[in-house]
């Protein structure tokens, strides 16, 4: 593949995230579906209050977002490397499509939730990595560090000029997907979930496309 398609792909991905992210942050009430680090303080603030009750779905969010990175890197483990990014794309999309049946079949608010946090924890097994920043996971905190960091050695002389280009371009990605979540979730509701199911699905036909016309690489 090559560097700039592996730089869409990324982004898109990355934009995927922030959809995914902001829809169940809208539906929630202020709980997130991929990133993690608000959900462990939210449950450290419940507990430190002795809210139990409202400790209970940032707790399971997290835990499904753990068990969805556990399932997308075993996956991308036992298949041939060359079916890795389809086969995770594939359970990535399956566990999308959960949420939106679910989320139909009942109006209980954390059933669709819990799956979409198991879709962004197994989404991050499929990484790009393109010269130095890396696209495609669904937390940009550390790009946004790179950011500022690239933006500091362009200014001082002591890096290229434009290589915070990349990691804002990742930041910009999950900006823009989060705006189009909340966006689709204020005019469909749930049914806005077909969109990422439709980009992951869309994703893992052409990575396993790509994989299968790929020649296979001989072994000494």
């Amino acid at each position: 593949m090559k560097r700039s398609s592996q730089l869409a792909y990324g982004l898109v991905l990355t934009a995927t995230a922030g959809y995914v992210d902001a829809l169940g942050f809208v539906r929630l009430g202020g709980l997130y579906t991929s990133f993690m680090s608000g959900n462990t303080t939210q449950f450290s603030v419940a507990l430190g209050h002795g809210e139990w009750r409202h400790a209970i779905l940032p707790c399971l969010l997290v835990g499904m977002f753990l068990i969805g990175s556990v399932l997308g890197s075993g996956l991308s483990l036992v298949v041939p490397a060359r079916w890795a990014t389809p086969v995770v794309l594939t359970f990535e999309a399956l566990a999308v499509l959960g949420a939106l049946s679910l989320g139909i079949a009942t109006p209980d608010l954390g059933l669709a939730a819990l799956f979409m946090a198991l879709a962004m924890g197994a989404q991050n097994a499929v990484l790009v990595q393109v010269q130095g920043f890396r696209a495609g996971t669904t937390f940009v905190t550390g790009a946004l560090f790179s950011l500022g960091q690239k933006i500091a050695l362009a200014l001082t002389g002591r890096g290229p000029r434009y290589g915070w280009v990349g990691d804002g371009a990742v930041w910009l990605a999950l900006l823009c997907g989060a705006l189009g979540g909340a966006v689709a979730y204020g005019s469909f509701g749930l049914l806005a979930l077909i969109l990422p199911a439709a980009v992951t699905s869309a994703f893992a036909v052409s990575a396993a496309l790509h994989s299968a016309l790929r020649p296979v690489e001989k072994t000494a």
